[in-house]
């Protein structure tokens, strides 16, 4: 029977949420009376197959054609339509491990042939061309990897991916590379992989850098008759997108260097504080990342269920386990939304790990 639904989501959706939350994966919410110059806002539209001004907003902020771009509604939805137009059931896919649940979710619902590929813990994670190319075959039609990698937050270097370009392209497969958190590279931000080549299909959003998830704004980068096939296949799922959130979109694609300043500040006092927590740990340890508002911890001889039952029972505070990404010993946190917040919940981390009660 195919996969037809997301574990990970509906643990988001009913169990993620406590007083201390540190099961968050993007930035706080942009409160829109902080939008310079909002539109006029219409309930209708011309957005058949988009709305020019938004077409041209995004393909601004990625530089390319505006013929390459594929709006959707976030960027679960890109990877979705994504995949849909370029595997078959039973078409091979290689997927890093550990994954974001939703891609794995996605493919196998799709029919594929799921192959992984490790980013080792003891490599940082980093995405190793080697390791790709061990898992390479004749019938790999797709590459899957997230730059920054959800859920550690390691940055892939423009160099690595052209390698993974390369192989992909030996054997007439495509890489997609789900980018969601790129922007979070508050300096010298990489510019997208879609410009190492055509074999390169590139999934964003202002979701989780932006802090602006409620709108929806999702976007694929394809070369243009893939691009076309996308619109078409997306004709199966909507008719039109809400127009409102159409030009609230415009109007933050002109202002996102102000609305991620804003959340810039709230991530680094965030990462400066995992820091000062990591550094005496010994029943925990994570790479130390620069960039990206998630990262991966491990947990040493414990088991990291019953401490997160444990945490959020006790001390009211929640993470991701790491069984969604297939690493049960481990587990996510989020930076960037509220750094009171986030320190007292790494406080409260600490006293579960030693089995203190909260002051």
């Amino acid at each position: 029977m195919r996969h037809r639904h997301s574990d990970y989501m509906h643990w988001a959706k009913t169990q993620s949420r406590a007083r201390f939350n540190l099961a968050t994966s993007g930035v706080g919410s942009f409160p829109l009376a902080e939008l310079p110059r909002l539109p006029a806002l219409e309930i209708n539209g011309d957005s058949k197959y988009g709305y020019a001004p938004l077409q041209q907003a995004i393909a601004r902020k990625c530089g390319v054609d505006p013929d390459c771009v594929v709006a959707a509604a976030g960027t679960s939805m890109a990877n979705h339509l994504a995949m849909a137009t370029l595997i078959d059931p039973g078409d091979e896919v290689l997927i890093e491990h550990p994954a974001y649940e939703l891609l794995v979710s996605a493919a196998l619902f799709l029919g594929a042939q799921v192959k992984r590929f490790a980013r080792a813990a003891d490599n940082g994670y980093a995405l190793d061309p080697a390791v790709v190319r061990r898992a390479l075959t004749a019938k790999t039609k797709l590459i899957v990897v997230t730059n920054l990698h959800n859920p550690s937050g390691v940055l892939t270097p423009y160099a690595v991916l052209r390698e993974v370009g390369d192989l992909a392209r030996s054997v007439g497969a495509h890489v997609l590379v789900d980018e969601v958190y790129l922007d979070a590279v508050y300096e010298n931000t990489p510019r997208t992989a879609f410009q190492l080549g055509p074999e390169f299909i590139v999934t964003n959003s202002l979701t989780k850098v932006y802090g602006l998830s409620g709108l929806r704004c999702g976007w694929i980068l394809a070369q243009p008759d893939l691009a076309r096939a996308m619109w078409r296949l997306n004709d199966l799922f909507a008719s039109i997108p809400a127009h409102p959130a159409e030009l609230l979109s415009v109007a933050a694609l002109e202002q996102l260097d102000v609305i991620r300043a804003r959340a810039r500040r709230v991530v680094e006092a965030d990462r400066a504080l995992l820091g000062e927590f990591l550094d005496p740990q010994r029943a925990v340890s994570a790479p130390r990342t620069t960039w990206g508002t998630t990262a991966f911890l491990r947990l040493h001889g414990a088991d990291a269920d019953q401490l997160l039952a444990r945490l959020r029972a006790d001390y009211e505070t929640t993470a991701v386990p790491g069984r969604f990404f297939e690493m049960p010993n481990h587990f996510r946190i989020g930076m960037g939304v509220n750094t009171e917040m986030f320190g007292e919940g790494l406080r409260r981390l600490g006293l579960a790990l030693t089995g203190q009660p909260v002051e």
